[in-house]
């Protein structure tokens, strides 16, 4: 699906937008509930991704295909290999067997798993025969993806030792490490993060408990852009959230502040009120614990006419595309001059931007979703606009709801 967008006419916006599940938290609920029945989860993620992590946790034999769903893949590694009589081959799309899983793979073999490489040693597809893993003690580097290090913490309290884990080196991504952990404690789990050693204890029974996901904050960074190019007096409400958010991506409301942006907490939503223009021609982000929300600031800056230095992006290259290169073409074409090495991306201010541009998405949701806001400078088209589903199938209608123009060619 090709998607022509422009501008609202009215660049004062004034509207109300409900946002479902984060996936993130979505994905982590539901495994948890597959090892202990007595969850119940309430506003859970209509993404893809959701999805496809229900349809994986039904299985017990045979193939899982979790299509471009990382979380999945991390995720449900641990989960088939901790449970004793699964049998299954977890495999994903072209680009998920391009996506390494040898750190997550070699620690839960270190702990007794079963799990052999069908095709290329540290990647995708894998055959997981399920044991009872009765080792406890365990090492990661620190500055890997968090999701493995939260895929073997969310199935700890089921090992019959639970876990010891340690990372070595700088620990990123925190905040997606201490949503785990939060989740774990509301479900009755002990848990310890002191200093690099994280402790998870068993638990063998869950009582009735109910864990209601807050509404996806990567979501609400689109509408942060879109406040952000607006006029002073715009005010975009979003719900669900909660001030106190287990999500990384909630230091949004801290970084929009410097575009203008105010947030306004109140009876689970927030309001985003565009209250100041831009006040520097450059702005400088460490992301390590919200790499995520680099391609909307990166975006957002570009509409905006000034430039960026965004750092801490090391995870950036093994996502659903390498989005540091996918960023500096797609920018590109509108005429922005942007360097990048492993882990940064720098932007130079420009003030005129190219229209008649063709983004292409690369089959990753986040780069058609921060391209988006950018409809209020320039008229362009969107290539392949459905992978928004990944996350947020109803984006292109949201936008739709605040006035933009969304033309299918």
């Amino acid at each position: 699906m090709r998607l022509q967008l422009s501008s609202p006419n009215d660049k004062k916006i004034q509207k109300a937008i409900a946002i479902t599940g984060s996936k993130s938290e979505t994905n982590r609920s539901l495994l948890l509930q597959a090892l202990f029945p007595n969850i119940k989860i309430e506003n859970l993620s209509n993404s893809d991704d959701g999805e496809v992590m229900q349809k994986g946790l039904a299985k017990s034999t045979g193939e899982v295909d979790i299509h471009h769903a990382g979380t999945a893949m991390r995720f449900l590694t641990g989960y088939f290999a901790s449970q004793e009589g699964k049998q299954v081959t977890l495999t994903g799309s072209q680009r998920m067997q391009e996506r390494p899983i040898k750190v997550l793979v070699e620690a839960l073999q270190s702990l007794g798993a079963d799990i052999q490489y069908e095709k290329e040693v540290g990647y995708p597809p894998l055959k997981i025969t399920g044991k009872k893993l009765k080792k406890s003690q365990v090492s990661l580097p620190a500055n890997i993806s968090s999701q493995y290090i939260s895929a073997l913490l969310l199935v700890a309290p089921s090992l019959e030792n639970g876990l010891e884990l340690e990372l070595i080196g700088k620990i990123t991504s925190v905040p997606y490490i201490k949503m785990t952990l939060a989740l774990l404690e509301q479900i009755g789990v002990e848990t310890s993060f002191e200093g690099n050693k994280i402790k998870v204890a068993p638990k063998k029974a869950v009582e009735n408990t109910t864990l209601v996901v807050e509404s996806d904050w990567s979501s609400a960074s689109y509408f942060y852009s879109i406040a952000a190019m607006c006029e002073v007096g715009t005010e975009i409400q979003l719900s669900s959230y909660k001030q106190n958010s287990l999500q990384g991506d909630s230091v949004l409301a801290d970084i929009y502040k410097d575009f203008g942006v105010e947030t306004v907490f109140s009876n689970n939503t927030i309001l985003l009120k565009k209250t100041a223009g831009v006040q520097s021609n450059h702005l400088e982000y460490d992301l390590s614990n919200a790499p995520d929300i680099a391609q909307t600031i990166a975006v957002t800056c570009l509409g905006l006419g000034i430039g960026c230095h965004l750092t801490g992006l090391h995870t950036l290259p093994i996502k659903e595309t390498d989005r540091l290169a996918a960023l500096q073409t797609e920018l590109g074409k509108f005429g922005a001059t942007v360097d990048i090495d492993c882990e940064s991306l720098t932007l130079t201010a420009q003030k005129q931007l190219n229209g008649g541009v063709s983004v292409d998405t690369y089959n990753d949701h986040r780069m058609a979703m921060a391209f988006g806001p950018l409809a209020l400078k320039a008229v362009f088209i969107v290539n392949d606009a459905e992978v928004v589903s990944k996350s947020y199938p109803d984006f292109w209608k949201d936008l739709k709801t605040l006035g933009f123009g969304i033309e299918e060619l």
